[in-house]
């Protein structure tokens, strides 16, 4: 329960995570393999999405899409440094 509240928090404050991914791919405090492999997740996604629920059924079919892209975000958030994570505080 705790972890679906923590995921439903992390996908209504998305805003606040694009200057977190800006900085992530241009910050000199990240290893180039996270970085690589922050972008590879990401164009992995945007070209073979996943579709548990086909997005024809109307709100499912986007929740699927969200619960996704949260996972590579939250992904992303375990490869920053501390420093970087307490900036943005996440």
């Amino acid at each position: 329960m705790i972890k679906r509240l923590k995921r439903l928090k992390f996908i209504i404050t998305f805003w606040r995570f694009l200057p977190f991914l800006k900085e992530f791919f241009f910050s000199k405090q990240v290893e180039s393999h996270k970085k690589i492999l922050g972008t590879l997740l990401i164009l992995t996604y945007v070209f073979f999405p996943f579709d548990l629920i086909p997005d024809y059924i109307s709100f499912l079919g986007i929740v699927d899409d969200v619960v996704i892209a949260t996972f590579v975000l939250d992904w992303m958030i375990k490869l920053a440094p501390e420093s970087l994570k307490e900036k943005y505080k996440l």
